[in-house]
């Protein structure tokens, strides 16, 4: 099996590349990598800043109480997931990524390796290494995919857009910031007090 690893692109271009799910199982990284239209991302070189973990840590702790004894799971990264265009073989699959949070409640979704399919909420924590991803790319494949709801947390500024998938198309939130709270459209209940949340982020 050739483990070798390929090139990895800063900035790849938006025409389609050549690398599947099956090539990325076999690569053996220093460095995480995300897989968008089959082209390699390259995430953030560095480990990310410490309140890039605590916003992400203290986010995941909330929702995985506020889950506990419902049908919807959360998980963090490093988890992969798939999205798949016709077919869910390894070799079809063009588009793996690892976003910070993401909430399923489709449970045939999940298997051993991941999600295969679109997430319910998918949450992503700016660093100054990931920005162009994440507003760009991933915006057009969250939403080409069906991600019902897409929260931008910009950790640094302490602010927060959330994006719902309204006919096919993402519809922005203004932006949120302290004195907001933040009620989940899919997931049923979840509320975040940003003022208070963002207290406990020191």
């Amino acid at each position: 099996m050739d483990t070798k690893k390929p090139d990895i692109v800063e900035e790849p271009d938006l025409a389609y590349g050549n690398y599947s799910y099956a090539d990325y199982l076999t690569w053996q990284m220093d460095e995480a990598v995300e897989l968008i239209k089959g082209k390699i991302f390259k995430k953030a070189a560095a480990a990310p800043k410490r309140i890039h973990q605590k916003v992400s840590g203290e986010l995941f702790l909330r929702l995985g109480n506020f889950m506990r004894g419902k049908k919807c799971q959360v998980y963090s990264a490093p988890f992969d997931v798939r999205f798949t265009r016709s077919s869910k073989e390894d070799k079809k699959i063009y588009d793996v990524v690892q976003p910070d949070i993401c909430v399923i409640c489709d449970l045939e979704k999940l298997d051993d390796r991941g999600c295969i399919g679109a997430p319910d909420l998918i949450v992503e924590i700016l660093s100054p290494g990931n920005s162009k991803t994440e507003l760009r790319h991933k915006f057009e494949l969250y939403e080409a995919n069906g991600v019902q709801e897409y929260w931008i947390i910009h950790a640094e500024t302490r602010d927060l857009l959330i994006y719902s998938l309204i006919d096919g198309n993402y519809v922005p939130s203004r932006l949120l910031t302290s004195g907001d709270v933040v009620e989940s459209k899919v997931i049923e209940g979840f509320i975040l007090d940003l003022e208070e949340f963002f207290e406990d982020i020191e």
